[in-house]
């Protein structure tokens, strides 16, 4: 691996790290999906990666003083450790992996679409509990606090397609079937995210599975998604 590479992901590790994003061990962590992601998949999927944990990062931090006085602030106040960046992460890696050793387009549209699920979750979350009026359970649509596991609102699902929107232009430069890249990323994020509010109001309120579980099961299942709806659009 050269050097370059090393310094740019040790930079963005030590810009994590002062931002208060990532706990010791969730530094290491994002620093292995780092060298993995570039050495299988190269600077396009690390930047996507990338562009996802700075408009995270962004989105967490966003009037967090409000989000801690409300009691809806994200769990150690926005610093989040090795379980989140794996949840978050690990199943992109598992598609790229498979991609490497394919050379299948349909494993880009799967690694895009699950960077997408976890970018449009953290935006929808972190931002929906600003801009979010009148949430509802997703199972039911019955009203629900903001915040809740499961709440969801129609701006939080405007935020959720345009954070799936963004990690689909990284997408489309690495085939030629664009605008399929580009629909079943957005779309496979979109949907993802939404699994994600279901699997939340479902199994982990019922303590089934936990948060890191969940985001794992909907970057994963986002994941499919969108390699199924790109295949399906050829």
């Amino acid at each position: 691996m050269e050097i370059a590479t090393i310094a740019v992901i040790a930079l963005v590790g030590a810009l994590a790290y002062k931002l208060k994003a990532l706990d010791g061990k969730g530094i290491i962590a994002a620093a292995l999906v780092g060298v993995i992601t570039i050495i299988f998949g190269g600077i396009l999927p690390f930047l996507a990666l990338l562009t996802f944990v700075l408009l995270g990062v962004f989105a967490t931090k966003y009037r967090l003083a409000e989000k801690i006085e409300r009691g809806i602030a994200q769990e150690g106040k926005g610093i989040r450790s090795w379980q989140n960046v794996l949840g978050n992460g690990l199943a992109a890696v598992m598609f790229l992996l498979i991609e490497y050793y394919t050379k299948q387009d349909v494993f880009w549209a799967a690694t895009f679409s699950s960077i997408a699920t976890a970018n449009a979750d953290t935006l929808a979350s972190e931002l929906g509990k600003i801009f979010g009026k009148a949430p509802k359970m997703i199972t039911n649509l019955k009203p629900a606090n903001v915040g809740e596991n499961g709440a969801i609102s129609w701006q939080g699902e405007i935020i959720a397609l345009i954070g799936a929107f963004t990690i689909s232009l990284f997408a489309v430069v690495l085939t030629t079937q664009k605008v399929e890249m580009l629909l079943a990323v957005t779309i496979g994020g979109f949907m993802g995210c939404n699994i994600d509010s279901l699997l939340g109001a479902t199994l982990e309120n019922k303590g089934i599975i936990n948060n890191h579980h969940t985001n794992f099961l909907a970057t994963l299942l986002g994941g499919i998604i969108g390699g199924v709806i790109f295949l399906s659009l050829l």
